[in-house]
Parts: C-alpha cells; sequence; structure tokens
C-alpha cells in the first residue's frame, strides 16, 4: 500500500489482505464441514461485502438495521440475534432472517406465533450462557453468572420447547481455539442434554483464527469431533477475524504542543470518534515507525485527538524520526470493530472510507460531509 496516494483522514481496507483472510476462514469451514457467517457488529463495511461473498454466504445481524443491511447486501436473510426485540419492529425483522435467537424462554414465547406467519420457513433458537470463559476485561465478557447475554441452565425447561431447533452461545473475545475447547467442555456439563434436541448450533464469535499463529487444525479437529458426536450443524460468526489486520487510519500531525515536560502531537483524528474502542476496550493501537518508549528513547510523543474530550489521547509512543507538523501518521488494523463504532461527537470530520485494490490504486467509497453530521440531529 502506497501511504502517499492515501488522503488524510482515511480508513483504508487494503484488498489482498481481507481476501488472505477470507480464504483461509473458507478453508477452516470447507474442512470442518460447518458453516461460518460476518458478524456486521465487527466488520459492516458493505462496499467490500462483494468480495466477501465469493467465499462466505452468510451473515449475523444484531438489530432491525443490520438484518436489512445483509438482505440488501450480502444478499442473504440473516442469522438474526438481539438481547430484546422491539415489538414495532419485528414483523420487519422476520422478513430478512433465516434465523432468530432469543436471548430468553419468554422472549420466545412472546415471538415464536409471529415466526410461524411469516411467508417462509424461520429457525428459531435460544441464546444459553454456559458460564465459561477466559475473557478478562468484563466490558466484552457475556458470560459471567450475572450476565443479562444468554438463558442460564437453572432457568431452563427440562425439554426444549416446540419450535426450539437450535442453540446460541458467544462467550469469546479475540480468543483461541483452545478457550473454545474449555467452552465446549462447560457447554457439555451445563446443557449437555439439551444437544441431541437440537438441528444446529451457534458457537457465536470470538474466534480468531486469521490471527498469527492460531492453531486452525485444532479448531478444525474440534469442529468436527463436536458435530460427529451430536450430528448437528455447526456455525461460527467471528468479527474480527474477518478483517484483522487488514488495513489502516490515516492522519496528520496538525500541531505539536508541550506541557510540563510532555510533548503531544495534535492529530486530525480523535480516539474518541474514530477509535473509541482504544478507549473502551481499552487497547493502545500500533503505529507505523513507533513503538513503545522505554528509558532510552528518544522523539516520545503522546498523540491527541482532535475533539475537546480531555482524555481524547493516547499515552507516549517513540518515533524513529522527530515529528513535525504534516506527518503523516498510520494507526495500524484500524478495521475491524473500529470502523462500526465510529462516531460524529463534537462535529469532527469523519474519515474517508477507502479499498485498496489488487491493482494498487486507492478506490474510496465514501466521503463524509458536515450534511451528514447535521442529519443524524435535528
Amino acid at each position: 500500500m502506497d501511504y502517499s496516494k492515501i488522503p488524510s483522514t482515511a480508513f483504508v481496507l487494503e484488498e489482498k489482505l481481507l481476501r488472505d483472510n477470507l480464504s483461509l476462514i473458507k478453508n477452516v469451514q470447507d474442512q470442518a464441514g460447518i458453516e461460518i457467517i460476518l458478524a456486521f457488529k465487527g466488520f459492516a463495511m458493505w462496499g467490500a461485502f462483494p468480495i466477501v461473498r465469493e467465499y462466505i454466504k452468510g451473515a449475523t445481524a444484531s438489530s432491525l438495521y443490520e438484518a436489512r443491511l445483509c438482505f440488501e447486501e450480502m444478499k442473504t436473510k440473516a442469522h438474526t440475534y438481539a438481547a430484546a426485540y422491539v415489538p414495532d419492529e419485528f414483523e420487519e425483522l422476520m422478513s430478512y432472517s433465516s434465523h432468530i435467537v432469543f436471548n430468553s424462554v419468554a422472549q420466545f414465547n412472546k415471538y415464536y406465533p409471529q415466526t410461524l406467519t411469516a411467508g417462509h420457513k424461520i429457525s428459531c433458537g435460544i441464546r444459553i450462557n454456559p458460564e465459561q470463559s477466559d475473557v478478562e476485561i468484563d466490558l466484552y465478557n457475556p458470560s459471567s453468572p450475572k450476565s443479562r447475554l444468554g438463558v442460564l441452565k437453572d432457568f431452563m425447561p427440562e425439554t426444549l420447547p416446540e419450535g426450539v431447533e437450535g442453540l446460541h452461545f458467544h462467550v469469546l473475545c479475540e480468543s483461541d481455539s483452545y478457550s473454545l475447547g474449555r467452552t465446549l467442555i462447560a457447554l457439555e456439563k451445563r446443557f449437555g442434554e439439551y444437544l441431541h434436541q437440537i438441528k444446529w448450533i451457534n458457537m457465536g464469535g470470538g474466534h480468531l483464527m486469521t490471527r498469527k499463529g492460531y492453531d486452525t487444525k485444532h479448531l478444525i479437529n474440534l469442529l468436527k469431533a463436536f458435530k460427529e458426536k451430536y450430528n448437528i450443524h455447526i456455525l461460527l460468526e467471528p468479527g474480527s477475524a474477518f478483517a484483522w489486520e487488514t488495513g489502516v487510519l490515516t492522519s496528520t500531525v496538525l500541531d505539536i504542543v508541550e506541557s510540563r515536560g510532555v510533548k503531544t502531537a495534535m492529530l486530525d483524528v480523535s480516539f474518541t470518534a474514530h477509535m473509541p474502542d482504544t478507549l473502551e476496550m481499552p487497547y493502545r493501537p500500533k503505529i507505523v515507525g513507533a513503538s513503545d518508549p522505554d528509558e532510552n528513547s528518544k522523539n516520545v510523543y503522546r498523540l491527541g485527538g482532535t475533539s475537546c474530550l480531555a482524555g481524547d489521547f493516547m499515552e507516549n509512543y517513540a518515533f524513529e524520526n522527530e515529528l513535525h507538523i504534516g506527518d503523516t501518521i498510520i494507526f495500524k488494523d484500524m478495521i475491524h470493530y473500529t470502523m462500526v463504532k465510529t462516531t460524529m461527537f463534537n462535529g469532527v470530520k469523519h474519515p474517508d472510507l477507502c479499498i485498496w485494490t489488487l491493482d494498487n490504486t486507492l478506490k474510496t467509497l465514501r466521503k463524509f460531509s458536515y450534511e451528514d453530521y447535521k442529519s443524524r440531529l435535528s
């Protein structure tokens, strides 16, 4: 990717890297004999969906709008799950859905009769909580005993209600296959009696199979063994894995300010608006030509966002060279999750959305304007 040809600010997806991830994901799907679908909550850059559809056919949605996006841009009905369904939206939601998963038995009982009138087959399921997760950050851990997501074993009926064809769990976050293995042990311990009563099981997301060092062979063997044991269809719905390390966010140094020995490079991007997960998770984004400082580091700068939020900054990075106004700062791995969480807080300009194509040209999918900001409010 030629950074000199990319404007500031822009999210830029590199097509070759996306295709590399998609090839790996399709290989896992084919070797394991399962179905892997795209989770929009992690990657919803629909301008790239024609590429995704060459490898993967399905997607999962967590809202009416995501389900409609799936129907319109992935050209298929969605596997839909929401923590709670809005009554006024449910009829339209059904029209975009092939599967609907309910977060409680009460929600299933309320809405299942409506699914029988949808005009097409909707396969229904219930989300369960196996109470096992290796996720250490509570904000991203849906498997705690007091979680609002998924039914605990104590609240499940002895026999699944008529019309429940599948079960769903989602307890991982950027995890490896061994975490999934531990989860399956807990699943069988708590919910094993139901596994012979269902047609499919959705093992959720968090399977970061495209990360370097991930043991895909172990994942394939794990899934094949589980499928053969219970004779059920298995679905995975990773978000991060699809767009992991496939693109960047470009920015420019606007100013350099100093306060009591701390130099801050002020950028034309915002962490709270354009990279909110860096503050929410929190995680520290990697930057081209920069590293974590040590006692011998020179050219150390804090990076400041352009909004007025006091905490809109990242602590010190050590750069290879002294920074100057006008220098380009490239944030790595900014395509999964980051893009879907962006806001227009403070009216800061939203980055362009671009693809660096296989023929080494920049394709700009979207530029944002004042009207985009204004139309979000009234």
